[in-house]
């Protein structure tokens, strides 16, 4: 799809987790609202019969399409390359989820912003 036809907005693939490490990946344009959603357990499934909802890792895109890319991406990789992701920003696995509402994780990491790359494996 030409970028120039493609709808701007921004879009989150995030990876959550319970504290036994267990990880979901999403997609959506709502952060905020959709891990209060899983916070919630408004989803009936995998992330609300395990207690997936601390949010360990997320990366911001420009087009849904870039974001549906990635997300399917990670959802391939093995589990081991996944964990490195996360641990390359966020060591301790801290629900960070929090720290945004303060507006405090800005200032102890800057996640990779990949608005426009192009998804490669």
């Amino acid at each position: 799809m030409l970028a120039s036809m493609r709808k701007e907005h921004e879009y989150y693939v995030y990876i959550l987790s319970n504290k036994s490490r267990t990880l979901y990946i999403g997609v959506t344009n709502g952060l905020f609202h959709r891990v209060e959603q899983h916070r919630h357990g408004v989803f009936d499934g995998f992330t609300k019969k395990y207690k997936i909802h601390r949010l360990v890792y997320f990366e911001r895109f420009q087009y849904i399409d870039n974001a549906i890319a990635r997300e399917k991406q990670l959802k391939g990789w093995r589990r081991e390359r996944k964990i490195a992701l996360i641990e390359e920003q966020n060591p301790t696995w801290e629900d960070i989820y929090p720290l945004m509402l303060r507006g405090e994780w800005k200032e102890k990491q800057v996640l990779r912003c990949a608005q426009d790359d192009n998804i490669k494996e």
